[in-house]
Formats: structure tokens, sequence, C-alpha cells
């Protein structure tokens, strides 16, 4: 049994990208399923001012992250606290470039004729920059031979730094924006993010951790295969229901200029959080294993994490998931791309 999920797994991990894809087309088809499962509530919960409705979304991403703490050992945080240099940087690079990136973009855009459309893609690109480290870079650096504690640790400290991060950048972003978007991201980051981040993001990552600690190694092996076969269909199904909101739109409104520059611009931001990740680890004179490690962490962000907050807290605008759907799909693609290059050549420190 446990050798037929670890090959059902890979099978899947290998097809992910045309998987996506496929998800990606079928909620342009049929939208119905995905939009009913944004609808599936259990109920509220209150922090002080703020509340959270616990979705479905909510309760699929969090699985996901739940899975990923599971897979994090204590003893490699440790080992990774004792040189904490390459983690610093890469942590204040993936807040920085983004955001510079997106000034670069605003001022490239300033004229651009259509007010709404600029609003969605700004918005969009705020929620992507805010965004953590996504936990599945630990996976591509792990298929390189890369530093696993380095790139588990990007991910983790990225995690529990969010409640602050997050929102600084979305409301630092909201100073670009104007009209209803510059309120929307504004709110975000003073009621919504935080607390969604906190019981949505960190405490099922750190339940995870907690939960490997205390039931042991071991044990934790023995279930492992068959949560990460688990994890896969629950990121298509909640790539579908996401897309099932932005999409149809976007195609039933079909607005050439608008899906082209958004597409330019995410692929952009994609491929330069990519090779900052490469020139900071050239810079830094790293080995091979943490070069892996860097460039997988800085291009991949938790953007499962940004589908379900604007689909929840931008309801009202659906077309800012689209470049976030984008970014998602793209970061796959390169990702996979980067790993047969660098699986062919290793780079030299």
């Amino acid at each position: 049994m446990k050798a037929f999920a670890h090959s059902v797994f890979h099978w899947l991990h290998a097809n992910l990208l045309a998987l996506l894809l496929l998800a990606t087309v079928l909620a342009v088809l049929s939208p119905g399923a995905g939009q009913a499962i944004r609808h599936v509530s259990l109920g509220t919960v209150h922090w002080g001012q703020d509340s959270l409705m616990v979705s479905l979304p909510l309760l699929m991403l969090s699985f996901l992250l739940f899975n990923a703490g599971l897979g994090i050992k204590v003893a490699e945080i440790k080992a990774l606290l004792a040189r904490p240099l390459p983690i610093a940087a890469g942590l204040l690079a993936n807040i920085l470039l983004p955001v510079a990136f997106i000034l670069l973009v605003f001022l490239l855009m300033r004229g651009w004729h259509n007010p709404d459309e600029w609003g969605n893609l700004l918005a969009g690109l705020a929620l992507i920059a805010a965004m953590p480290i996504a936990g599945s870079s630990t996976a591509w650096a792990q298929n390189l031979n890369g530093d696993l504690a380095l790139s588990l640790g990007m991910v983790l400290f990225s995690t529990l730094l969010s409640p602050v991060t997050t929102p600084w950048v979305l409301r630092g972003l909201s100073l670009i924006a104007s009209g209803d978007y510059q309120e929307d991201l504004q709110e975000l980051s003073l009621h919504g993010s935080s607390i969604f981040l906190i019981l949505g993001v960190i405490v099922p990552s750190v339940l995870g951790i907690l939960v490997h600690w205390l039931v042991g190694e071991n044990r934790v092996k023995r279930v492992l295969p068959y949560l990460k076969l688990l994890n896969i269909p629950d990121l298509l199904l909640l790539s579908y229901s996401n897309a099932s909101v932005s999409l149809p739109q976007a195609f039933a409104h079909f607005d050439p200029d608008f899906l082209l520059v958004t597409g330019l611009v995410t692929v952009s931001l994609c491929l330069a959080a990519f090779s900052c990740g490469w020139l900071l680890a050239r810079l830094l004179k790293l080995p091979q294993p943490e070069r892996a490690s860097l460039v997988f962490g800085l291009g991949m962000n938790n953007n499962g994490t940004g589908l379900v907050l604007s689909s929840m807290a931008l309801s009202d605008h659906p077309l800012v998931m689209l470049p976030i759907i984008f970014y998602n799909l793209t970061q796959q693609f390169v990702a996979g791309m980067i790993d047969k290059l660098m699986s062919r050549k290793p780079q030299s420190p």
C-alpha cells in the first residue's frame, strides 16, 4: 500500500503543471462546482474586532500547511539558526523585491487607459507580494539536493513573520492605489489579514511541527506518504475553486489588452524573483545546495493563501485573483525549467 501511494504521488507530482492547467480549463468550462465550494461555511470565528469565516477553502489550505509543518524537524530549525545570514538575506529579499517591482510597474502604467483594470492588477500583485514563501518550494529544492533546512526555514519564518509583514506590504502598496481598491487594501491590512494568517496559516503550520515532535519521527514517516498523496488533489481542487470565480468573468468580458498586460507583468515578476534568488546566492558565494534553496524560496510564493484571502476579502473584485492565478501557474512552470537546467549542469559556487 505504501509503495502504491509513493507511485501515485510521484506520478501526480510529475504531472502537476498539466493537472493545474486542466483544473484551470475546467474552471472556465464548468465553474459551478468550484463556485459552490466557496460558499460552504462551518461558522465564523471572532478575534477582537476581526472575524473570520471558516470556509471549506480555508480548511483545504490549512490541511496543506499542516502537512508542510508535519514534515519539518525541530533539529533542522536549530541547525539553521546557527548560520542566519542566508535565511535573513532571503527573507529580506522576499519582501523588498516584489514591492520594488510593483512600484516600477506603477511608474510604467500611470497612464493606463482603464483605472479598473489597473486596480485589479495592482491589488492582485499586492497580495502576491504580501504572501509568505510557498511550502512547495521545499519539494523543488529537495529534488536538486538543496539545503532542506534553509528551504524549510525560509518557509517557516516567512510564515511566522507574515502577520506583521503582510499588513505592512498591503498598507504600503495601498498608497499607490485609488478608489475602492485603495480602501479594500487598507481595510485588509487593518482587519482581516492578521486573523486569517494567524488562524489559517500559522496555527496549522505550527500544529504540524508540534505533532511531529510529539508523535516522533517513526510514526510521522508511516503516515506522511498518505498525507502527501492527499496534498495534490487538495491543491488542485483549491486551484479549481479559486479559478472558477475569476476566470469565467475574465473570458465572459474578454479584454485582450488586460489579459496580455496581466500575463506579461506577472511572468516578469516571477522571473525577477527566481533571478534574485540566483543573484543573491552568487553574491553570498553560497554552495550549490543553499543556492537551490534560495532560488526556489524567492521564486515561489504561497499563492494558495493569497487566492483564499482575495476571494474572502475582495469578493466584489473577482478579477483580482487573475494575476495570482497567472503567477501560481508561472512559478510551477519556471520551477520545472530550473529543475531541469540545474540538474544537467551543477553551478559552481
